[in-house]
């Protein structure tokens, strides 16, 4: 089973190299990386050129003209052969088993379109702060589920057909583009949380999510939480009804206010531990 580590990459090439090592370190060996560079400068794409040369498993393609992070993500998934595909960014690394768990879960679980594990927050030189508290398994089969407030995410991985089965990842996001593919894999099958810390996410002045579109964050989260709602057909929840078109943010979270309450909470971690004891 082919992996396909997709990168979409602007300007990053002075974090790369932990990129690159954490993929060449990898224990599972059928991979290979597509970079699809955004209209980088080419001193900087020089530099991922020069690095990836000696390695046949490295792939790198250019768009033409800056288009951003939606259509890049997009396009990389077409470019991918692999059967199994997964975004690591630039800037950020991957623990050494992180592909061969995946792999293993796809190949034992035939039913599992997505699976993700836990991620480790870490400073500008990649040294470990804090980890992501919010990952555990999430309810499947769930049509009010909305990646809100527990969340899928990195490493997430996911099977290539199943995603062509969808509509595809909407191009036109410049940030949540990634909660855009998870609810959509979500809906065509379960998906499966790998209890491992598996991912090292950066955090430095220059990565996407402290760009100075995060403040438009929650904005863009709400569309793609309120297509997914038209996509399941969904006419009101918790007894509130959904307009028939975008309402704004503060509307479309206040719709999932219930879900912060503490008797739903329970109930949806009674359910989940109920879940995960008979898979």
């Amino acid at each position: 089973m082919k992996f396909s580590v997709l990168i979409a990459h602007y300007n990053n090439a002075a974090f790369f190299r932990d990129c690159y090592k954490s993929l060449v370190s990898q224990s599972y060996k059928d991979w290979e990386a597509i970079i699809l560079d955004d209209a980088s400068s080419y001193e900087e794409k020089s530099q991922i050129q020069e690095l990836i040369s000696r390695d046949i498993r490295f792939k790198f393609f250019e768009n033409e003209k800056n288009c951003g992070v939606g259509v890049t993500k997009s396009k990389l998934i077409e470019l991918a052969s692999g059967d199994i595909c997964g975004f690591v960014d630039p800037d950020d690394a991957i623990l050494p088993s992180a592909i061969e768990k995946a792999i293993q879960v796809f190949t034992c679980r035939k039913d599992v379109v997505l699976a993700y594990s836990r991620f480790m927050r870490c400073d500008q030189n990649l040294q470990p702060l804090s980890s992501f508290k919010l990952a555990v398994q999430v309810q499947n089969n769930d049509p009010y589920f909305f990646n809100y407030p527990i969340q899928i995410a990195h490493f997430v991985t996911f099977r290539k057909d199943v995603y062509q089965q969808t509509d595809k990842m909407n191009s036109n996001l410049k940030i949540a583009e990634d909660q855009d593919l998870y609810l959509k894999m979500y809906e065509k099958g379960k998906v499966y949380f790998i209890n491992d810390t598996n991912y090292l996410y950066r955090t430095h002045a220059g990565g996407i999510s402290q760009h100075e579109n995060k403040s438009k964050s929650y904005d863009y989260f709400s569309q793609v939480v309120f297509e997914a709602m038209k996509r399941r057909n969904l006419k009101s929840i918790h007894g509130m009804k959904i307009p028939e078109t975008y309402p704004g943010q503060q509307e479309i979270f206040n719709l999932l206010k219930y879900q912060n309450s503490i008797p739903y909470r329970i109930k949806r971690k009674i359910f989940i531990t109920l879940q995960k004891f008979f898979r």
